[in-house]
């Protein structure tokens, strides 16, 4: 076992129920196999649903640069002349029939950051609701509602700025319960030895959405017209609903598929850590260090995470000038890399635990620390090699890619201190994590009006200081064991 960290205290009972499932004393449960298992399949279909999450969430990234009149941007000075262009000539023609619209630069932001002011509202609510209820339907439905009102996104253009931004507000509360949502779905699924495997395999989904999308929504501007971005991704997320509400069920007790000897390990392993009381304990919950260590490595992480997402396309056209079809490619790369190693993250993680008995806080904080402090370093990079696109698009992606171990750090870290209540606690964090993504965007603009390198550095190098001044403050004060206040005295199953 590795020692822990400093000043932390933990018992020999504590660090049991750090390395394994199981109760001292109990018999022990075989892991039921992987394959064709319920908790594996509920993986993949959220793994979908997930995808679907970011899809439509950045498709607006890639088409906003496609409905804005090129007129209006030039008045605004947006594009900037200090890099050469690097447009390959197309042969197919550009389609042009999507309305365009004058919306200054300041609009724009406004646009791409009012997402967030729904997203932000329904995070604790969220997880509170699916703790009592569970998550199945709150998520589902929380999609599917994101997924109609996408598909009226073209309408609401047409009717300005002011609709387009509310607009986007809704969808935000449609898919503010959906991580809370699921954090509350993992508290009865995930056995803890198989939790950065399952919950990484789900949320990856997210980095896929993203890395499809953009270059898809991309494609389709510039082949056909921006409107059917929304159209596609909206049908798609209605179809995906569909497959959610037949196959997936809140907990093991409650599928009809799962097999009598995944239950039981599903239910022997969680024994020890689902409380079964029927208040929250809300007082003892905001006064958990350990819950603020989370709050602040998210917040700080999703700072530069949105920022990026957000304002990565305009970013590679204004700077890097790049056409919107390579930009979409492009700025999905960073993506790429970054769902590539959550999944590699997520196996690590869980084999250093049960294999190489590395404490839970001692794996969260290795993962935390490299998932934030890598990405800092070559953010601060990109913005300082000038106009070498190749070399920007390099320290972008490995950026983005080293933010992927922080899925197995800090993300998920709700579960290790209070799975019980684990929804509200990442309702709670992610309220904090999604101001980011609201003035984000927002403070980005302000601090680019020229769009040279020099103030886009300044963007990069504030996102890098938060990044690391998180990953310090949870190394600091985190801690990898359930919490007294998120047990009961029985350390019962939770009703």
């Amino acid at each position: 076992m590795k020692a822990p960290g400093p000043g932390l205290a933990v018992n020999d009972d504590e660090e049991h129920t750090d390395s394994t499932p199981l109760l001292q004393g109990a018999p022990r449960i075989e892991a039921a196999p992987v394959c064709c298992s319920a908790r594996y399949n509920l993986a993949v279909l959220a793994f979908l649903g997930f995808f679907v999450v970011y899809a439509l969430r950045v498709n607006l990234s890639v088409a906003l640069v496609d409905m804005v009149d090129s007129n209006s941007t030039l008045a605004d000075n947006r594009t900037s002349k200090e890099c050469p262009e690097h447009c390959t000539p197309v042969k197919v023609l550009h389609n042009q029939t999507g309305r365009k619209y004058q919306w200054d630069a300041e609009t724009q932001g406004w646009i791409l950051g009012s997402f967030f002011y729904g997203y932000i509202i329904t995070q604790i609510p969220g997880g509170y609701i699916a703790s009592k209820i569970g998550g199945k339907l709150l998520l589902g439905l929380g999609i599917l509602g994101t997924a109609v009102l996408t598909l009226f996104t073209p309408v609401a253009a047409d009717l300005g700025a002011g609709a387009l931004i509310a607009l986007r507000a809704l969808e935000g509360l449609g898919e503010g319960v959906t991580f809370p949502a699921m954090h509350a779905m993992w508290a009865s699924w995930a056995p803890p030895l198989e939790r950065s495997k399952l919950l990484t395999l789900s949320y990856a989904g997210a980095q896929l959405g993203t890395v499809i999308s953009l270059p898809l929504s991309g494609m389709i501007c510039y082949y056909m017209n921006w409107t059917y971005v929304f159209y596609f991704f909206g049908v798609l997320g209605i179809l995906w609903f569909i497959l959610w509400v037949w196959f997936v069920s809140d907990t093991p007790e409650s599928n009809k598929r799962i097999s009598h000897s995944e239950k039981e390990y599903i239910a022997s392993s969680l024994k020890n850590q689902l409380s079964s009381q029927k208040s929250v304990p809300w007082v003892p919950i905001f006064k958990s260090l350990p819950l603020w260590a989370i709050v602040v490595a998210h917040f700080s992480y999703n700072w530069t995470y949105y920022t990026l997402l957000t304002l990565l396309p305009t970013y590679m056209k204004e700077i890097l000038r790049f056409d919107v079809q390579e930009n979409g490619l492009l700025s999905a790369l960073p993506y790429f890399g970054n769902w590539l190693c959550m999944i590699l993250a997520g196996q690590a993680a869980d084999n250093l635990r049960a294999k190489w008995k590395f404490s839970t806080l001692c794996v969260r904080r290795i993962f935390s620390l490299i998932g934030m402090i890598g990405p800092a370093v070559f953010l601060v990079a990109a913005g300082f090699i000038g106009c070498d696109y190749s070399l920007a698009v390099a320290f972008l992606t490995i950026s983005t890619t080293l933010g992927g171990f922080g899925s197995s750090g800090f993300s998920i870290n709700h579960l290790d201190i209070a799975p019980s209540y684990a929804g509200i606690l990442l309702g709670i964090t992610n309220t904090f994590a999604t101001i980011p993504g609201m003035i984000g965007p927002v403070i980005a603009k302000s601090l680019t009006p020229d769009n040279t390198v020099r103030e886009w550095q300044t963007v990069f190098c504030i996102g890098a200081a938060i990044n690391v001044f998180g990953a310090v403050f949870f190394s600091l004060f985190a801690k990898g064991e359930v919490q007294n206040w998120a047990l009961d005295d029985h350390h019962g199953h939770r009703n």
